[in-house]
């Protein structure tokens, strides 16, 4: 391995070439440190409060597609190829840019640490960048914390400032002559999935990262030695999406700003799931391969597409097997995982047209928060009583995980508030959830439990929700 130099566009008509030798040098780091980008701040290190907000571009076509990411938890290799925009780029001979401007006019800023984080996610939406159109201003800062200022004066600007796309003609033509680095001293940056599956074969106790929205916390919280690393952020074979009328099959490398449209067209409710799942900035980076890979107990998709019936495509060299994705999670950081395997691709069958889905997330935050709890319900109503159920949930054992006694509980019995109030006892014999910080074991019991009766009460077409149904006992 080489130490070789990363190469990346600065402000749409510079390009810049950075020492690439460290794989867990954060991007944050290199823009601030070698280049002087002070304006980046690191507030939480994790990818929550936004103050590292910066703009990558990748060649699309002709274009530039344009994302909102954390700087604070991305590596530096993971640069390489790609356009870049800081703060710093918005002003142009020291007159501020619009937004800019409207944030100083309407007082949007206090302190002020948070708000360049802030300028750089309202560009995004001023420019058309990926997870802002037709979004509202509220959703595209949902990544961005402010402590002083209030939110008012943030949103107003944004509004003031709606979607006007950019000329960034120049920016992809540096891009397409940019040089690219395959590899460096520990990293890897395969651009096809077969140099993946052979750099894998060959390093099979290296990391794979994709967005590191997780991983990077590893770094820079855990202060982890991730070791050898492969980034496989720029596989396009691990990027496709396909709508049939069977189903949607998504590459492991599909992000979930790019899988949202997708999968709400399979459910309106897993459209809002990944809504919710941390701020844009970290579905601009975050993928759904990477979501099961990982194996958290409380990642948010896995309990839904375990629900809908989900199969796993994993790739060892040339060789593929496909199985049941709740057949992948073995227990708590343990997966079906052979030496030099990767999650290809995740398979989603279309629900029946008549199955009653609902998906649910409880966190203590609305917007940008790890769940409490993540439950997922598919059902068929056939004749008045229930003739298939899956049920799944997240954050109630080691590992996202079905209910099979809930299940059977359901199961060929009358659809009847009777048939859902046994199903809900049932959960108890499923799942023995741990207490932590985001509730305790009897809260988590509960509104599982709960989670199963607003089901049935919205199908007779009642609106009720988990805290009443609470307070009513």
């Amino acid at each position: 391995m080489t130490d070789s130099p990363i190469h990346f566009v600065l402000d749409g008509d510079t390009s810049v070439q950075a020492d690439g030798s460290d794989p867990t040098r954060t991007a944050l780091d290199l823009l601030r440190e070698h280049l002087g980008r002070t304006g980046v701040k690191e507030g939480c290190a994790e990818g929550d409060c936004g103050a590292c907000t910066i703009l990558l571009g990748e060649l699309d076509g002709e274009r530039v597609a344009w994302r909102a990411v954390n700087s604070c938890i991305l590596f530096a290799p993971m640069l390489d190829g790609k356009a870049v925009l800081t703060v710093e780029s918005l002003a142009e001979g020291g007159t501020l840019h619009p937004v800019q401007r409207a944030l100083a006019d309407g007082h949007g800023s206090q302190c002020g640490f948070c708000t360049p984080g802030f300028a750089m996610s309202l560009y995004g939406r001023s420019i058309g960048a990926e997870g802002t159109r037709d979004t509202p201003v509220a959703d595209v800062i949902a990544g961005n914390l402010c402590r002083c200022t209030g939110y008012g004066p943030i949103l107003e600007a944004g509004e003031r400032n709606p979607p006007a796309g950019c000329d960034d003609r120049k920016t992809a033509a540096l891009l397409r002559d940019l040089p690219r680095a395959a590899s460096g001293r520990g990293w890897f940056a395969p651009q096809t999935a077969d140099a993946l599956a052979a750099l894998y074969a060959a390093h099979p106790d290296a990391r794979i990262v994709a967005g590191a929205t997780d991983v990077g916390l590893w770094v820079t919280k855990a202060m982890r030695d991730l070791g050898t690393v492969i980034f496989i952020g720029d596989i396009a074979d691990l990027k496709g999406i396909e709508e049939s009328a069977e189903g949607l099959r998504l590459g492991a490398g599909v992000r979930y700003t790019e899988a949202k449209e997708a999968l709400a067209r399979l459910h309106p409710d897993l459209g809002e799931l990944v809504r919710r799942i941390g701020g844009l900035q970290v579905r601009n980076s975050g993928t759904i391969g990477g979501n099961i890979a990982n194996g958290s107990p409380i990642g948010d998709m896995p309990p839904a597409l375990i629900a809908l019936g989900a199969a796993l495509t994993l790739r060892q060299g040339d060789a593929r097997r496909t199985i049941p994705l709740e057949a992948w999670f073995k227990s708590y950081g343990v997966q079906d995982r052979r030496p030099g395997e990767f999650v290809e691709s995740v398979w989603i069958p279309r629900p029946a047209p008549d199955a009653l889905i609902r998906i649910a997330k409880l966190s203590k935050r609305f917007d940008s928060d790890i769940s409490a709890l993540c439950g997922a319900f598919a059902l068929r109503i056939a004749d008045g009583r229930v003739a298939a159920a899956r049920v799944a949930f997240g954050g109630m054992a080691g590992i996202p995980a079905r209910a099979p006694a809930c299940e059977a509980a359901l199961t060929g019995q009358p659809w009847s508030a009777a048939t859902v109030e046994a199903a809900a006892a049932a959960l108890a014999r499923d799942y023995q959830p741990l207490s932590d910080l985001r509730g305790s074991a009897e809260y988590r019991l509960a509104a599982a439990a709960n989670l199963l009766r607003r089901l049935w009460h919205e199908a007779q077409g009642e609106r009720v929700s988990v805290l009443d149904m609470a307070l009513d006992g």
